[in-house]
């Protein structure tokens, strides 16, 4: 067993052992060294002063202690790294004087004194304090990342064809504002609008009153006009995505090429960053795309799944796939977060719902045409049973190093 937790603090413990525990293995995991064992030992300031003064020669508690196995050793790839001691109640005040949860601060004093056992000191000089405070920042950076990876996909459901079918005839049903109350009762994540230029489906008072009403999360895809930038920076949506519009599309035919249009995507990003908006970019599947994302400050791209969904062939959805499972990742990568969507149905959702890069899936057209049958909370409910099985049955595998040991 690699993490040997346990706690002499009491009853009334403010932290989870199961999860200092999971922390701990991907600690290990992150520097390679599954195989090797760690102590955890939550204790109270008795306890803490006791060892404070046998072992550092000071007086009264600390937050946290480590003990190396080794000392002056490089950490090996097995046996016992080290010990780690702490202080419950100093870190309980610790986090009200920092005002964050008494678990939020033990686990970070978890990843201090992880450091120590590998061999910083921030004691020694001002210059490695700033080194090892780096490295715990590090960790901290990768555990988020890990976080958002093993978290299961969000469903985000688009409406914009219930507005469709009520535009067709001109009167006042079905309603696209019911529909997404539907969903988010079914279980959705996230409701989806796009409020065209020409108001062909979506209006202006459906996406004011689900600013109202959608209790999740609501995002806003548009083009970067004038007309509709005023109008998000007015409505305040949960983010807004944004996409390339033609008049004579049928649906949004491509990804946005926010490459060629750096400049000008910037302004509209740094515009909705003021009014605290976030904007993610609906791209294809390509770097540049992603490079230039992440160049204008959007916080999220959208992988444009469209080719893939269309292909004809079970070779060319394979190709597809490939370039979806390659952009997704350089976005990861590159610090972006990642949603995907576009053409996705009941067939072939489940292969990018495994994909551990994606957060979000948006879907509209597929769940609209099965609701038909079997109705929309039902069609919802089947959608998010695909995803959820998809993502329990895939293969996690052990955390890899992010970066060597040092």
């Amino acid at each position: 067993m690699p993490v040997l937790i346990r706690s002499e603090a009491g009853d009334a413990l403010p932290v989870s052992l199961e999860s200092l525990e999971r922390t701990g293995a991907r600690l290990l995991g992150q520097y390679g060294l599954d195989n090797a064992e760690l102590s955890i030992l939550l204790t109270g300031d008795k306890h803490m002063a006791e060892l404070n003064r046998a072992y550092r020669r000071k007086s009264g508690a600390t937050n946290v202690l480590s003990f190396p196995m080794s000392a002056g050793e490089e950490p090996g790839g097995a046996g016992m790294l080290g010990d780690i001691v702490i202080s419950v109640d100093t870190a309980r005040r610790e986090a009200g004087l920092k005002k964050i949860t008494c678990h939020r601060r033990i686990e970070r004093l978890l990843i201090h004194g992880f450091v120590h056992l590998l061999g910083y000191d921030h004691e020694r000089s001002p210059e490695e304090a700033e080194i090892m405070l780096a490295e715990e920042n590090k960790i901290i950076d990768n555990l988020k990342r890990q976080e958002r990876r093993n978290a299961m996909v969000n469903l985000a459901i688009n409406v914009d064809h219930v507005a469709t079918l009520r535009e067709a005839r001109g009167i006042n049903e079905p309603d696209p504002v019911t529909a997404a109350n539907i969903c988010e009762l079914a279980g959705a994540g996230g409701i989806v609008v796009h409020l065209r230029e020409d108001r062909r489906h979506i209006q202006d008072r459906d996406v004011r009153l689900m600013r109202e009403l959608v209790k999740t999360k609501l995002n806003l895809e548009m083009g970067a006009s004038d007309e509709i930038i005023a109008i998000a920076l007015d409505l305040k949506p949960d983010m807004i995505t944004l996409v390339p519009e033609k008049r004579e599309e049928l649906t949004t035919e491509g990804g946005l090429d926010v490459a060629g249009q750096l400049t000008r995507l910037k302004e509209v990003v740094d515009r909705m960053k003021e009014a605290a908006i976030p904007v993610s970019m609906f791209i294809d599947p390509e770097w540049k795309q992603i490079e230039a994302s992440k160049k204008a400050g959007a916080t999220f791209v959208e992988i444009h799944t469209g080719r893939y969904s269309d292909a004809a062939s079970e070779a060319e959805a394979d190709h597809e796939f490939d370039l979806i499972v390659t952009a997704a990742e350089e976005a990861y990568e590159s610090g972006l977060r990642v949603n995907a969507g576009h053409g996705l149905n009941y067939l072939n959702t489940p292969r990018v719902a495994a994909l551990e890069t994606i957060e979000e899936l948006s879907i509209g057209h597929a769940v609209m045409a099965r609701a038909i049958f079997v109705g929309l909370d039902q069609a919802v409910r089947e959608m998010l049973d695909l995803i959820r099985l998809e993502r329990a049955n895939r293969k996690t595998g052990p955390a890899t190093a992010a970066f060597p040991a040092p």
